[in-house]
């Protein structure tokens, strides 16, 4: 799905919405305004000096070595001039390229904060949509491509000014001259749309492959596991060949585009307009037209200065092109409405006691299926209810409404009496904790890990770990609970990280506590720590539970079955089994595969 997504994205462009493009670029550029600015002024200046150069030395031939006037007063006099305003000019190349280069990482370091402020706030279902790695490449590869867009303008500011001083410097020397000059733009002209036309297309055909080779190669890592255990080492490397070869074989499309239509078509022309004006200013002698020499190197020296820019701007153009996709894609991110549900936040709704209700709710996500149909659900504060019933029942479903994760439209949930909707999300998030099945571990140590970056100390991130049982496991590390744990805790068994994932929950000490299919795949001893910490939890804390297995509910206060989205069956375990519906079916299901 998410390869068939990222084939359909645009990549190419209308000038309206190069316009539009750029129009949202320029408003992160507009805080550095003044660096832009002030670095567009120096690049005018050097520019100049630059255009003014040979017009030093075609004064000094024509004006004193041409009329035998030479002093070494005068040479000196021009040298020092001439090597002055070399430094002058690179003194203000660096910081013009100082300048523009520290605006375009403010600005980019600003588009990067928007974007992830963005991220932070949208709602799950986008994240259930999108790729992990296209959320990551929006903030991090995509600002990185923008940073190399603003290198585009400098090189297209760069490129135009120097034409255009140097144009202005050749019409002031001879103004027929440069209009043969002039005559060649037309031609360059029609190179730069080409250019932008195949380069567009050759460029698109190289990002795709190497995204191909990327997620190959990503695809590899993540089930190297099943690559050897089925002995596909071999197959994967023929494929792997293959995609590579697809990339190597678009870079090369790319060197053949450059080699043909960038510095060496520029330098064809460059030469082609030397040729022209040696010849003109030959034909002139030779008709006996007097003609100063120092025009002649004038002349020779911008036919180089007046093309080398202009070759620049057009190897850019691909850059400019993938500019454009990466800024678009930002775009449309921060466009994006899909954000998490808005609350009220009532001042006076500091925390929640412990009390849930939810009253007739109705939930779909698609806005045509329901998933969920006129549920019901009471919860009194220290209570322990459960959610069982089949996969696709809704159960899920009903842990992200609580966690308002997603925004509802029929029904209502409340805490203590008051909506959902009402609580500022810090008492959401700080009172009510979720505990799923998949634990994720983030790399750092086990303090690190149970803290979460919160203020706890030492002593209460060892008193959550030993309330969870964690500690019997941490402690018979050599370095205990500074023990370094690898992105995703690959080192810790499936029952080790939910221990952990429960002690952080228990360090915050929540109100109420979710949890999610806790003690699926995890094995006996671990299931057993588990079942202890959530009895002590359940003497101060309201638990919410989805079980697999039903042994583990069988005190819960009330147990909701639910079927297709609707509450079909509820009561305690003992009422339930005497019911013999659909609830009695499952234990008794899960009772004989026990015995057998």
């Amino acid at each position: 799905m998410a390869q068939s997504k990222s084939k359909g994205r645009k990549t190419s462009f209308s000038i309206l919405e190069q316009f539009s493009i750029l129009g949202y670029l320029f408003q992160f550029a507009a805080k550095q305004w003044w660096r832009f600015g002030l670095s567009i002024a120096l690049m005018v200046a050097s520019s100049s000096i630059a255009a003014y150069l040979p017009i030093i030395i075609q004064q000094f031939i024509d004006e004193r070595i041409a009329t035998n006037s030479v002093t070494i007063q005068i040479t000196l006099t021009v040298a020092g001039t001439y090597l002055a305003l070399i430094i002058v000019r690179m003194v203000l190349v660096y910081i013009k390229d100082y300048l523009f280069f520290m605006a375009s990482e403010y600005t980019v370091a600003e588009i990067r904060n928007n974007i992830y402020h963005k991220v932070t706030s949208l709602n799950m279902e986008y994240f259930n949509q999108t790729p992990n790695g296209e959320v990551v490449s929006r903030v991090t590869n995509d600002t990185e491509t923008i940073k190399e867009f603003w290198n585009v303008f400098l090189q297209f500011f760069d490129g135009f000014i120097n034409a255009a001083t140097v144009a202005v410097a050749m019409f002031s020397l001879n103004a027929d001259m440069a209009w043969v000059f002039m005559a060649f733009l037309p031609i360059v002209f029609m190179l730069i749309y080409f250019y932008q036309k195949l380069s567009t297309i050759v460029y698109r055909r190289m990002r795709s492959a190497l995204s191909r080779v990327n997620a190959r190669i990503s695809e590899s890592t993540s089930g190297m596991w099943l690559i050897q255990q089925f002995n596909q080492s071999e197959r994967m490397k023929k494929e792997f060949k293959e995609i590579n070869d697809e990339y190597v074989e678009a870079r090369i499309n790319m060197f053949r585009m450059d080699a043909l239509l960038l510095m060496p078509a520029i330098s064809l022309l460059e030469q082609v307009v030397l040729v022209i004006v040696i010849w003109i200013f030959g034909s002139q002698i030779l008709n006996g037209t007097a003609l100063d020499i120092g025009i002649i190197y004038a002349f020779t020296s911008y036919s180089k200065s007046f093309f080398r820019p202009i070759g620049h701007m057009i190897s850019s153009l691909s850059i400019y092109q993938d500019g454009l996709v990466a800024a678009s894609r930002g775009r449309d991110l921060l466009a994006n409405d899909k954000l998490m549900p808005e609350q009220v936040g009532v001042e006076s709704l500091t925390d929640i006691d412990g009390t849930v209700s939810v009253k007739d709710l109705s939930f779909t996500y698609d806005g045509v299926q329901d998933v969920l149909q006129n549920i019901d659900l009471n919860a009194g504060k220290g209570e322990m209810i459960a959610l069982v019933g089949h996969t696709g029942s809704g159960k899920s479903t009903i842990i992200n409404l609580l966690m308002r994760f997603y925004e509802f439209n029929r029904g209502e949930i409340e805490y203590d009496e008051a909506s959902i909707r009402d609580y500022p999300y810090d008492v959401l998030r700080d009172d009510i904790a979720l505990v799923q099945q998949d634990a994720f571990m983030f790399y750092g140590s086990f303090k690190d890990n149970i803290r979460l970056h919160g203020d706890y100390t030492d002593e209460e991130v060892i008193a959550a770990a030993k309330f969870t049982g964690a500690n019997h496991f941490i402690e018979a590390l050599p370095d205990g609970y500074d023990t370094i744990i690898s992105e995703g805790g690959s080192s810790l068994s499936a029952g080790q990280k939910q221990l952990i994932n429960i002690a952080r929950s228990v360090i915050r000490k929540p109100k109420i506590l979710i949890l999610d299919e806790a003690t699926a795949n995890i094995d006996t001893e671990s299931e057993m720590y588990i079942q202890q910490s959530l009895a002590k939890i359940r003497e101060t804390a309201t638990m919410i539970v989805i079980a697999h297995r039903l042994s583990t509910i069988r005190n819960a206060d009330q147990i909701y079955v639910l079927h297709k989205g609707h509450l079909i069956e509820q009561g305690r375990h003992e009422e339930l089994i005497e019911q013999e519906g659909t609830y009695f079916n499952m234990y008794q299901l899960q009772t004989l595969q026990g015995i057998q």
